[in-house]
This record gives structure tokens, sequence and C-alpha cells, in this order.
């Protein structure tokens, strides 16, 4: 299966800090949170009234309009991001075998708003006034299904479901897709459009989302010693991967490699993760050794790091179980302190955030750090950017029902 390398010819992004590339890595290099006052509807009475909703963000001028009736916004903003994806990587779609292109996407909750909108016109008009649209912009694989419709690409088309692991295992099913000679071109990443009263309050209900409400940008503290919980926030991650040799043929500019993919389950709980982190440094371990690299090749780390007392010291401590006295010098950042987390979509913006990480040599950093916490004792590249040279990197994220998926990026030699 390793003849041939899987390569990132193109990458896109939607998220609450930035509605494309260059806007996000900005933000992210500049400490800029994306998290606000929720504005999509009243949430008097809820528990949590902020999270990282887009900004400044029109569909109308990306997509016809009569076409956005159509479509639930979890599929909206993965057609938004693939358009940016797929014209950084000069596909001519005359010239490339659209038959052994496909997509592979990752959502949690695929179209909730949608779901949420015509229960609502069900409990208060009646079944006849539900919109024969409901089915098919509410399932979760129809943004990959939209995909493919916009492209014309007739290979593999799979969504993956594994909570907030979603997009890093549906990247690392790419990238087996590739390996396995099933396909040359692979779309792939993660969506979620998730800001919704549902949402939020059960959420919010269980404690998991942080209460500091009157001071949204602040909210989001990953493994500082205060943090109170994670900030929900939206968009879309679009990652174009490439067999090596069809990238060079075609003339392609290739910005990174992605070299391993590593997956496991905690089989512990389904919400906490396992005692010590030890499901997430298998996932680790694992894309290590599918990368054929050990701890010595890793510079930086981008963390899950959601801001929960539970994640944050767990993941803490398998990274230090992992990689022992290299901990010492390895650089751990989570940009979710200023996009929020993004569900299923989290692990596809955040290695946008990797690959720009190695073109640029620069780590986005760690904000709201304030007060230590004796039980995260690494280095977070605390509240401001660090020019830094990174050869390699890992990219974690895990989800409820113990899901963990590790992507390993690398610059491309």
């Amino acid at each position: 299966m390793r003849n041939d390398k899987v390569v990132i010819t193109g990458i896109g992004v939607l998220s609450p800090n930035g509605n494309n590339v260059n806007q996000y890595w900005d933000s992210l290099i500049s400490s800029k949170s994306g998290i606000c006052p929720i504005s999509y509807f009243d949430t008097t009475g809820h528990r949590v009234s902020i999270a990282g909703q887009l900004s400044n963000f029109s569909a109308s001028d990306i997509l016809d309009p009569k076409d956005i009736r159509k479509l639930d916004p979890f599929s909206i903003y993965a057609l938004t991001a693939s358009i940016e994806a797929v014209s950084m990587a000069g596909l001519d779609l005359d010239n490339i075998n659209l038959e052994r292109a496909g997509v592979t996407i990752g959502t949690g909750v695929g179209g909730i708003q949608t779901l949420e909108e015509q229960h609502s016109i069900i409990e208060k008009k009646g079944s006849r006034r539900v919109s024969p649209q409901f089915v098919p912009k509410m399932i979760a694989n129809i943004a990959g299904g939209h995909l493919s419709i916009k492209w014309g690409f007739k290979g593999p088309n799979q969504t993956v479901t594994s909570a907030c692991a979603s997009a890093n295992d549906a990247i690392g099913i790419a990238m087996r897709l590739i390996l396995s000679n099933d396909a040359d071109i692979m779309i792939t990443g993660g969506t979620e459009a998730s800001i919704t009263p549902l949402t939020i309050a059960g959420f919010a209900n269980m404690r998991a989302l942080s209460q500091n409400c009157k001071n949204p940008t602040e909210a989001s503290r990953p493994f500082d010693k205060n943090r109170d919980g994670f900030v929900l926030g939206e968009g879309s991650g679009i990652l174009v991967l490439e067999r090596e040799s069809h990238a060079k043929k075609r003339g392609a500019n290739i910005l990174a490699e992605l070299a391993g993919y590593g997956a496991s389950d905690d089989a512990f709980h389904v919400t906490q993760p396992s005692k010590g982190g030890l499901g997430g440094k298998k996932a680790m371990q694992k894309a290590l050794f599918d990368a054929n690299m050990n701890i010595e090749d890793i510079q930086y780390i981008n963390a899950h790091g959601t801001s929960t007392p539970y994640n944050d010291k767990s993941e803490s401590t398998a990274i230090i179980e992992l990689f022992k006295d290299k901990s010492k010098t390895l650089k751990v950042s989570s940009t979710k302190s200023m996009t929020g987390h993004l569900l299923g979509a989290a692990g596809a913006i955040e290695a946008v955030a990797c690959v720009k990480t190695l073109t640029e040599q620069v780590i986005a950093p760690t904000i709201n750090y304030k007060t230590p916490d004796p039980d995260c004792s690494l280095d977070y590249v605390p509240n401001f950017a660090q020019d830094h040279k990174v050869q390699a990197i890992l990219s974690n994220n895990f989800g409820f029902g113990g899901h963990n998926a590790v992507l390993c990026i690398k610059r491309y030699r």
C-alpha cells in the first residue's frame, strides 16, 4: 500500500474566525477569537448564549439562491470550502478521470437545523406542511452527495460519523482509499452547522459548555486551570488529497504530505475519555506507525484541547506518557481556543491549520491561557503564535463514544 505517497494539493475553510484560508490563518496567528453572542435564535432561558458563529458569511455570494433553499447549512458550508480547495488544487475537471475521484466527509450531526425547523412545523401546522425537501436536506450523507454532484466525482463517496473524531476519520479513510488504489483524488474533510436551540440546550444541560457568556472571546480556555467547558462552533474544512504520482504528472503545487492515520476507541465511557488518555495514546502510536515515524520526528501537536476538565487533563497525560522526555520540548496548542469546537468538522479545519503551520513555519497559539494547571504541564504555545521549525505534526481529535482519530501531516519533500 505504500508504493506511493498521499499528498495535499488544496485546502479550503469556513470558520468562525475566517471565511477562507487566508482570513482563518491570519486570525489564528493573530490570536483572534471568533466566539461571540449567538444571534441565530433567542437565547433567553438558555444556560449558554455564546458560540463560534460564522461572521459576515453570505452563501448567495457563492451559490445560486434557488439552490440554497434546497440545502441545509452544513451542506452549504461544505460546498463553500470545497470551492476554495478545488480552486487551490488547480483541478482541471476535463482532464482527470472522474471515475477515480471521490469524496469522504465527516459530520457529527448532519442537517440538524433542518430537523429542528421541520419538527416545529409538524408540531404547529401538521404533517402536510412538512417540506418535501426535508429528508434530502437533513440526512448526514447529503453534503458528500452534493460535493460529488458539484464536481462530477464518480468514485467512492462516504460519510463518516464518529462524533468529534469524524473529520479526522474521514480524512484517514480517504487516504486509505487512495493507497488501496480505489481512487487517485479525494475531496475530504468535515462540515457542521449545529448552533441550534436544541444542540446548545443539550450540551449545556450536560454541563459540557463553558458558561463564561459575559466574556465570549475568553470562554474557550484549553489547558487553563479555570477552564469550564467547550464552546460550540460551526463551519467546514476541506482538503484535496491526491496520489503523489498523479499530482506530479499534472504539475500540481503540493502543500504537504498526509503521512499517517491512527484510530482507536476507549471502550470506557459514553462521554468521558479513558483514564490516563490510553485510547488517545494508542491512536497517536498508530498514526506514527502508519507514517513510519517515531516520537523524535514530531515537533508539534495540534491538540484536541476542548477546554473541558477531563479532556485536557487526559490528553496531556497521553502525550506525556507517549513522548516521555521529548514532551518537554514538544509544542502543543489548541486552535479551538479561537474557533470553538466544530464537532465533526473540528479535525478538518485543524488539518488546514496544520498544513499552514508546515508551509509558513509558524505555530498558532492556545489563547486565554492564564493560569497553569498542574495536571496539564506541556508547552501550550500560550497566547501568541511562535515561529518554529516544524517538519511533522500530529493532529488529535477525540469524540463521545470513545472515538479517537489522529492524523500525521509532514512537510513534503
